[in-house]
């Protein structure tokens, strides 16, 4: 198996065009995509969050699903199907306070994912998401967490989680691999949370 790095800005439709491009160029078809990119405001007041900021968490979480669809949707339909997987997030079915455009945001994605199911199903294309609670590693923990990492703020949003542990990439990485995989070809329509029983 081979593997290629592309730069690119999914929230911009020439950038999302080129992406799907490349995919055919290197591999001659395309089964999945994953829309993968997500960003967040700081942990804060809904009031208090800047209108660029806003534009950015939806543009990022929401836009570039629109966009992939726009270019992925021909593509499956002339190969006879294939499949979406959304990375949506536990906010969009368990909103807390202080992210609420975020938490938008992700409940957007998650309806939409829904929305084209039904919609692409008789093309034999499948949409799902996945639901991850918070992973510190990131890059964005700072952002959720409204501040430094401080093993007390982790403490207490471990201790929301039963399963006691934060979500991995490879707990998604693998989820996200089921949902691909011919296992799932009667799966659409559906959120699975990787969460350890956060949003129970």
């Amino acid at each position: 198996m081979t593997s290629h790095f592309v730069a690119a800005d999914v929230t911009r439709n020439a950038d999302m065009q080129m992406l799907i491009q490349a995919a055919l160029q290197h591999h001659g078809r395309l089964d999945v995509v994953v829309n993968n990119a997500g960003w967040t405001h700081r942990n804060q007041s809904a009031l208090n969050v800047t209108e660029d900021e806003f534009d950015r968490c939806y543009a990022v979480n929401v836009k570039s699903i629109y966009l992939s669809t726009l270019h992925a949707v021909p593509v499956f339909r002339a190969q006879g199907g294939g499949s979406f997987i959304n990375i949506a997030s536990t906010a969009g079915v368990r909103p807390r306070p202080g992210l609420t455009w975020y938490n938008g945001s992700k409940g957007a994605a998650i309806v939409t994912s829904k929305s084209l199911a039904a919609e692409l199903g008789p093309d034999n294309i499948r949409v799902n998401c996945l639901n991850p609670v918070m992973n510190p590693t990131t890059g964005m923990g700072e952002l959720f967490a409204g501040g430094e990492l401080t093993e007390e703020r982790l403490n207490k949003f471990r201790a929301t989680i039963p399963l006691g542990r934060f979500s991995t990439a490879l707990d998604v990485a693998n989820a996200a691999l089921f949902l691909a995989s011919d296992e799932a070809a009667f799966i659409s329509g559906v959120c699975i949370e990787v969460d350890g029983a956060r949003c129970v």
